[in-house]
């Protein structure tokens, strides 16, 4: 039995349906059983819990040989994380109460970065899980491809993307979250000792003027890309409701100065198979 929490989710999702597909059980981890009744359908075994309570989370995670964790993303965390430390101890708590086979949790590009980042989140999860007694895999995946639904109406509409990525020409691990997930799955079914680092990316880096080539190609009309400047960009986010927008703008800060990126060596980085325009038109085709 495959514990498998965030199933609601496209990565989470994508995890799933992979087991089912191989044959595998699989465990529905979800705050909300009626969020789940597609899953159980399918043959899930549906158990509800939450994220940042340890007893809940220790019943789900028992019995079972393997348990896939991905970590609830606070988009505008207080200082200090606090949300995300309630969550961090819970998990860390539950592994170590509940014992299963193994445990992939599913971390980010850059997490090994020492200045402090929006994906500093997942630095604390890995340094919290890093002593568990069991195997550990941290899966670090590059930069979301379906990120781009934000810019959907813009290019569509206006044939512009507006990029806090630049140069614009700079290129950029990303990947799409059907990888993400579907390697996921393919390591809970390894065999491993200790604790191993995962880094995944797709077939090809992309530049914000890749974005904006793909998106020209499915939608059929010029699509330029177009540098939103560093010095507006914490007016701009506290203008669309954030409270502490630092740690978005260092997050984006380190991928354009280089400091956010895959730690290993390039031989070892594991290369989805999922196209950039692949995703760009799954995008627009949802968006209507």
């Amino acid at each position: 039995m495959y514990a498998i929490t965030g199933i609601t989710g496209k990565v989470g999702g994508a995890v799933a349906r992979t087991l089912l597909a191989a044959g595998q059980p699989v465990r529905a981890v979800v705050r909300d059983a009626a969020r789940a009744r597609w899953w159980a359908e399918q043959g899930c075994e549906v158990v509800t819990a939450s994220m940042d309570d340890a007893d809940s989370l220790t019943a789900a995670f028992e019995g079972t040989q393997g348990v896939f964790i991905l970590p609830p993303s606070d988009f505008d965390p207080l200082p200090g994380f606090p949300e995300a430390r309630a969550v961090i101890d819970a998990v860390r708590g539950a592994l170590e109460s509940a014992a299963p086979g193994k445990v992939v949790c599913l971390s980010t590009i850059g997490a090994q970065a020492t200045e402090t980042n929006l994906l500093t989140q997942r630095t604390l999860m890995e340094q919290a899980l890093h002593e568990l007694s069991m195997p550990v895999t941290f899966l670090r995946p590059g930069w979301f491809m379906e990120n781009a639904a934000w810019d959907v109406a813009p290019a569509r509409d206006e044939g512009m993307i507006a990029s806090f990525l630049q140069p614009l020409d700079k290129a950029v691990p990303m990947v799409a979250t059907a990888d993400v997930g579907g390697v996921a799955a393919q390591l809970l079914q390894q065999t491993w000792r200790g604790v191993r680092v995962v880094e995944l990316e797709g077939p090809q880096r992309v530049s914000p003027n890749d974005l904006a080539e793909a998106f020209a190609k499915v939608l059929g009309r010029p699509v330029r890309a177009e540098v939103v400047l560093r010095e507006t960009w914490e007016a701009l986010f506290r203008s669309q409701g954030m409270k502490e927008p630092l740690p978005r703008m260092r997050m984006l800060d380190g991928f354009n100065e280089g400091w956010i990126a895959f730690e290993g060596e390039e031989a070892d980085i594991v290369k989805g198979e999922v196209e950039l325009e692949t995703v760009v038109r799954s995008l627009v085709s949802q968006a209507g």
